[in-house]
């Protein structure tokens, strides 16, 4: 599945490398978030040699990223369901990759990519994901040059949205994206979910793909930022485990001052706002991301409440597999997303 809002080139090019993939059977579903740039005709261009089925789903305005890979997901009848942004292209044999290793036992619901950074393909974009115990979370790997320090399947703590495989079994039985959170930590979010329900996820070191960081509001996009601290306040009050949530606050202050920190020596997210106006505007988006979050906090507490009968984890089980997969302060101060 492939979710575009007016990237028509990346469009493109994201097809192009899916028509090539080797797996012998498989459909390609683009749902289009009501783009005004001719992206809904470029499909049905395509359609007619395209050398897989291909099928479009138009809304009329931009849904998110999480309503409408909900849609794809309704679309489709499919085992095993993948994703994959509009600003990424896979290499020929990244399906087979994804589907080898989520079929390597029957808990495992979703497989994760190795993405790199389309500008610099010998740089890792994300291999996996890793957890901040404030509920930010960071890809694993994330800016280090591709050594093969990541290249065994191994467990990662979930996949990222960019370019993942989930089981249809799992999202079943869970559900799919929160749609509240529209766009940004919401693989977190439903890959927290699969993890506390007793799936796991694995990593697929051959299933690569190559990202166009930042394409869909841009790296120094306030809206962005706001949507990233505001998804983490959200996900940490409706999965975080009470042991851990009541210490969130701590943990916020303490990533937030080592990020200023960073800032101060030009390293880290804040590096990307120049100068005064734009550390302000970061800080100000900061801001505002909590404070729309507050109104959602009751939504979340619900949907806390309504998930608790697919807990497969105690409280202390899901603290310690959020803490064994945490990134240090360190690596999260100072590497940007």
């Amino acid at each position: 599945m492939v979710v575009n809002w007016n990237r028509r080139e990346l469009l493109r090019s994201c097809l192009q490398s899916l028509a090539s993939q080797t797996h012998p059977s498989f459909e390609v579903i683009v749902i289009d978030n009501g783009s005004d740039d001719q992206s809904s005709e470029l499909v049905k261009t395509l359609e007619p040699d395209y050398p897989v089925r291909l099928s479009l789903v138009c809304n009329r305005i931009n849904r998110g990223f999480c309503a409408a890979n909900n849609q794809g997901f309704a679309a489709s009848d499919s085992e095993f369901v993948a994703l994959l942004n509009n600003d990424a292209e896979a290499d020929p044999g990244w399906l087979t990759a994804l589907e080898s290793v989520i079929r390597s036992d029957e808990r495992v619901g979703m497989a994760a990519s190795k993405i790199l950074v389309w500008e610099d393909p010998a740089r890792i974009d994300k291999a996996g994901h890793l957890m901040y115990p404030d509920g930010q979370n960071r890809g694993r790997g994330t800016g280090q040059v591709d050594q093969g320090q990541f290249d065994r399947v191994e467990e990662t703590l979930w996949p990222d949205g960019c370019a993942a495989m989930y089981r249809r079994a799992m999202l079943d039985e869970i559900g799919g994206f929160d749609e509240e959170f529209f766009a940004y930590a919401d693989d977190a979010e439903l890959g927290l979910r699969g993890r506390i329900a007793g799936w796991t996820c694995l990593f697929a070191p051959q299933a690569v793909v190559r990202h166009h960081r930042g394409a869909t509001l841009g790296l120094g996009s306030a809206r962005r930022l706001t949507l990233i601290e505001r998804n983490r306040v959200l996900l940490a009050v409706k999965l975080f485990p009470w042991n851990l949530l009541w210490l969130n606050g701590v943990y916020y202050a303490i990533r937030l001052g080592a990020g200023l920190w960073a800032a101060l020596r030009n390293r880290g997210e804040l590096r990307r706002y120049s100068g005064t106006t734009g550390k302000l505007s970061a800080a100000m988006a900061l801001i505002k991301g909590t404070v729309t979050a507050l109104p959602l906090i009751p939504s979340m507490l619900r949907k806390r409440r309504a998930f608790q009968p697919h807990h497969r984890l105690t409280p202390g089980q899901i603290r310690r597999l959020l803490l064994r997969h945490r990134i240090t302060l360190r690596e999260i101060s100072e590497q940007a997303t």
